[in-house]
């Protein structure tokens, strides 16, 4: 039943040489990575709006300006990647050019930064969606939680299906996000041109101001912590040059086409709801009690975001246009968290294959994606979305930090390689290629880097010292793995010492009563041809070992049986006693321990057998020159389970010469042993 559960959710295998087969077109990579970015859009001008509403409507006539700021950065960082996947077309992004350029420790930062980023994705897209299913189902507030939770595991479980096969799923929510954002500025455009311009619902509310008159540095400020809460329509850009290597052949050309494309619709859709939002003179405050005049429970009932309102304006509330707008927005803003179960599991595969996460994130599943980073993303952003509530307010200001790290870091690497490049060129219309690309890269290092110290100190006290925290825990500890890994790969470097063969090997076999599987453990030791080999048996209960004794003698076991008293009722710690006695009176031997075990069908079986045995194991493989081997016996409830799983597997079983090797001897006459 697992094993179908599992098809049916993931469907059938792939092979690996079917790898190739997985690569994307442009029209499928582009859903899938500009998710992100889009969906930033959705919510961009909101942030905007809402910090700017810290002084009422007087602070509203900086929106286009701020937001002008906003898309002439977006251009840069978008030119500034396209170089980045052209120089690097085998992936890995801000890390790998950080990494070859300023050095293990900056790559470390830029891969912290950004799988922070990447969680925080997942966990604000999902808050975000959900916020804009509320604001066409109000009633749905008090099940945000179990919403968000629901939405996670279902956005990792089809990505768990593959790459592509993710994109085929959200490819159509993202196209039809598109054309209702265009649809709505196409519409309200036109209303405008024919003078009947359309009213947000929130155009008569005034917005209370959180402080007096804003002035001198006090209105900077404001202004500064509205333009990088804007900057959040960049978030997302980056993975495309995290994952070139998922793009069809020409991959790097390819990918720089799909970028540049990201980056044009999210101007045109972020410019446009901006200007949209102003005309419409849309009010946007924290909370709906901010709203002067609003006739409802302001406690009670959550403001619309910034694209329900545009959307009710231009085609009516409770119009079909508004309800797919809606459904396409709230779609794209959790689909925005695709690009992230995208772009974590690619980069912690990278990390892994280098030794600084764990192996098992460089491992593909069934579906050739890269399983267990998705379940590790997916369990990171779920924690995030119950601690914080699934509060978009909330999460956001952890945002952004991360990305605009990795965006600094990268573009002041890629200046670095270029400079390098024309330490080695020659040829003049080359090297002015080179300095053309330097100079954009160079501009937009310092632009991030500006936006990165405003991001800091705007949102440092409100959550993002979080952010400051985490990421150099994440380099810490990304390069405590990799120096053990490299501790481990030293040690266990193979010495000539390693070929000599023990003196002799000690067979011993843990015996608690004369049973099969005990006369199992006995052939398969004696199979082995062992210098000696000694039945132990820890004298618990005096009844239960004369039984022993007797059992052994009435059947000739011609193996010795060696009693070990326990006056405490121990049966770890006498045995261990046992077994370095041995190898302290011969050091060079080996001491092979033979541990019966049985093989159970229910997991509640499970605890019912095998304790004592579990204990010893455990101790013994701390024990330099002991060899555990653990002796299966299969009892009935494992055969039941055994048929469950399929004809075909157990039949291929009953074939193993091995296996009907090892019946056959256990069912041996014990006088025969």
């Amino acid at each position: 039943m697992p094993g179908l559960t599992k098809r049916l959710l993931l469907g059938r295998p792939v092979r690996s040489d079917r790898l190739g087969h997985t690569l994307l077109p442009k029209w499928l990579a582009l859903p899938i990575f500009a998710s992100d970015a889009l969906s930033s859009v959705a919510y961009a001008t909101q942030e905007i709006l809402r910090v700017l509403a810290v002084g009422g409507l007087a602070l509203l006539y900086l929106t286009p300006w701020v937001a002008l700021a906003v898309v002439v950065l977006l251009a840069v960082v978008v030119v500034s990647y396209q170089q980045v996947v052209h120089a690097y077309p085998d992936g890995g992004g801000s890390y790998e050019v950080a990494t070859r350029n300023l050095g293990p420790v900056a790559g470390l930062v830029a891969a912290g930064a950004l799988m922070v980023d990447y969680t925080l994705t997942v966990a604000v897209s999902v808050a975000s969606g959900i916020d804009n299913v509320i604001s066409a189902a109000p009633s749905l507030n008090p099940y945000r939680v179990p919403i968000a939770m629901v939405t996670v595991l279902v956005l990792a479980s089809v990505n768990l299906r593959g790459v592509k096969e993710s994109g085929k799923a959200f490819a159509l929510p993202t196209y039809a996000f598109i054309i209702g954002i265009v649809g709505v500025v196409g519409v309200g455009a036109l209303r405008f041109m024919t003078g009947h311009p359309p009213v947000a619902e929130s155009a008569n509310f005034a917005i209370a101001p959180h402080s007096g008159g804003l002035a001198g540095l006090a209105l900077v400020f404001v202004a500064l912590r509205a333009f990088s809460s804007g900057c959040t329509a960049l978030t997302g850009i980056e993975a495309v040059s995290n994952g070139v290597p998922a793009f069809r052949r020409p991959a790097s050309r390819n990918a720089s086409i799909t970028l540049g494309l990201i980056g044009l619709i999210a101007i045109v859709m972020f410019g446009g709801i901006t200007l949209l939002a102003i005309g419409a003179r849309v009010h946007y405050a924290d909370n709906t009690c901010d709203l002067v005049g609003f006739a409802g429970n302001c406690a009670a009932t959550p403001q619309r975001t910034v694209i329900a309102q545009l959307a009710a304006a231009v085609f009516g509330a409770g119009s079909i246009p508004f309800y797919f707008i809606q459904a396409a927005t709230a779609l794209i803003l959790v689909l925005a968290a695709n690009t992230a179960f995208n772009g974590f599991p690619q980069l912690g595969a990278l990390l892994a294959q280098r030794r600084y996460l764990p192996r098992q994130l460089h491992t593909r599943g069934d579906r050739l994606a890269f399983s267990n980073g998705i379940l590790a993303l997916a369990l990171a952003a779920a924690g995030l979305l119950l601690a914080y509530k699934a509060s978009v307010d909330a999460l956001i200001h952890l945002y952004v930090l991360g990305v605009f790290t990795a965006f600094t870091l990268s573009q002041l690497g890629m200046v670095r390689h270029w400079q390098r490049t024309l330490t080695n060129e020659r040829d003049p219309l080359a090297r002015r290629r080179t300095r053309r690309s330097q100079t954009i890269n160079a501009v937009g290092g310092a632009l991030t880097a500006v936006v990165l110290v405003i991001v800091l100190i705007t949102k440092f006290a409100e959550g993002a010292y979080l952010v400051v925290i985490a990421v150099p825990v994440f380099v810490l500890l990304m390069s405590a793995i990799r120096r053990h890994y490299d501790r481990v790969g030293q040690e266990l470097q193979p010495q000539r010492t390693d070929m000599i063969l023990p003196a002799r090997v000690h067979a011993l076999v843990l015996v608690g009563r004369l049973h099969r599987p005990a006369v199992r453990a006995l052939t398969y030791a004696r199979a082995t041809r062992p210098d000696t080999i000694t039945a132990i048996t820890v004298n618990i209960d005096d009844e239960d070992t004369r039984r022993l004794q007797q059992d052994w003698s009435q059947w000739q076991i011609s193996v010795p049986l060696t009693l070990i008293d326990s006056p405490y009722r121990e049966i770890t710690r006498p045995v261990l006693h046992h077994i370095r006695d041995l190898r302290t009176a011969a050091p060079r031997d080996i001491v092979a321990v033979y541990i019966p075990e049985y093989v159970v069908g229910r997991w509640w079986e499970q605890l019912l057998h095998n304790q004592s045995a579990l204990r010893l194991k455990l101790r013994l493989l701390f024990e330099p020159g002991v060899m555990v081997i653990s002796v299966p016996w299969q009892l009935a409830s494992a055969d039941i389970r055994s048929e469950r799983l399929g004809r075909a597997g157990r039949e291929q079983a009953a074939r193993s010469p091995l296996r009907r090797g090892v019946v056959l001897e256990a069912d041996r006459h014990p006088a025969d042993v």
